[in-house]
């Protein structure tokens, strides 16, 4: 596996986060569903993390927008871009619109564990895809 120091570095980060944030749901699931239907409930919660998600969107798009060279930088680009999407929508859309997230948060707290298991299957292979790279060189 042969990849840019950008994608080494981004898949190291993005994997390591999906593992802890993952732990950290299933440590604390009540919490977390909480958590969630606060923010999709409360328009100053999603005005910060549509902010945050849009910074961590466009950072991630501006340096690695790669769509070639094998599934992590590929990989890594979706995210970037998804990231950037979530919290453009979380900006523009109206308050009663965001409030028809709330179905998501229905089914987040009814699909937990499989969210979960998801965020660890993610981290995990991108923190291998990193880490992996970083052995190489």
């Amino acid at each position: 596996m042969n990849i840019s120091p950008p994608t080494t570095f981004l898949s190291k980060l993005i994997g390591l986060y999906c593992i802890l944030l993952a732990l950290s749901m299933v440590t604390h699931k009540q919490a977390t569903v909480d958590v969630v239907k606060a923010i999709l409930q409360s328009p100053p919660l999603g005005f910060i993390v549509g902010a945050i998600a849009m910074v961590a969107g466009l950072a991630i798009v501006l340096s690695h927008n790669v769509w070639s060279g094998g599934a992590a930088p590929v990989i890594v680009t979706i995210l970037g871009w998804a990231a950037l999407i979530k919290g453009l929508l979380f900006l523009i859309l109206p308050p009663n619109a965001q409030s028809g997230m709330l179905i998501v948060a229905n089914h987040f707290e009814r699909l937990f564990y499989l969210y979960a298991a998801m965020s660890i299957v993610l981290g995990a292979w991108m923190t291998y895809a990193g880490f992996a790279q970083h052995r190489a060189e």
